[in-house]
């Protein structure tokens, strides 16, 4: 199966993409076929802060159809911030969409967790993953989804995480669990590795992007069908 990613939306997402999922297949002894195609951030945050997902789906419908020509199979979008548009986005796709909300339901469920905090996009912490957590509960500081969401924008267009951005998103972590009551934090903004990586913490830290690659890499290896990894019949 042929993997086309919508990248570039931020580049450091990206490159842990590319990073994670070549791992992931290495390690199944098998060859990726992938493609990725470079997006916009300016304009996804542009579109995402202003609601206009019809906009922002035709965006990706270019790049949608780019990746078709290269010979992707399927799609993913490389931001949960991104996937604010993905229902008008599938409407028009003429490829699969891979979903990396749909999965994480399930995979909090599995591990155990009733309740986990998030940390990402001001439109992932304001709806809670969209609305899409049935089995586990989830919770944000609402109180600081502006300030938090600036910082994570900020850090995903600069591709870097600064010493202060690192130290504003771990207490944020850390007051999900002590006051939220949280059982685990999720990194639900594909560029949040850049703060949390190689930090020892006293919670567990899931990160919404492994679990999205590990769909991927299933996909890619023939593990899973597109039918399974979209919940809908292929034709």
């Amino acid at each position: 199966m042929h993997i086309g990613l919508i990248g570039g939306i931020g580049v450091a997402a990206t490159v842990v993409y590319y990073q994670r999922l070549t791992a992931a297949v290495a390690a199944r002894g098998r060859p990726l076929a992938l493609t990725i195609s470079h997006g916009d951030v300016q304009t996804l945050i542009r579109h995402n802060l202003a609601d206009e997902r019809q906009a922002q789906a035709e965006v990706y419908l270019g790049q949608i159809r780019q990746l078709q020509a290269a010979g992707a199979d399927c799609v993913a979008i490389t931001s949960l911030g991104g996937h604010f548009c993905f229902e008008e986005t599938r409407a028009l796709s003429p490829l699969p969409l891979i979903s990396a909300v749909a999965p994480l339901d399930a995979a909090f469920a599995e591990r155990g967790y009733g309740t986990v905090g998030l940390l990402g996009t001001r439109v992932v912490m304001r709806t809670g993953l969209y609305g899409m957590l049935e089995r586990t509960r989830a919770v944000a500081l609402e109180e600081e989804i502006e300030g938090l969401g600036q910082a994570y924008q900020e850090m995903a267009v600069a591709g870097t995480c600064s010493a202060a951005q690192r130290a504003l998103f771990l207490d944020a972590a850390e007051r999900l669990v002590r006051d939220r009551g949280a059982d685990a934090v999720v990194l639900a903004g594909t560029d949040l590795n850049l703060a949390f990586d190689g930090q020892e913490t006293d919670y567990p830290v899931i990160d919404a992007l492994d679990i999205h690659v590990d769909v991927l890499a299933r996909l890619a290896t023939g593990q899973i069908d597109l039918e399974s990894a979209t919940g809908e019949p292929h034709v």
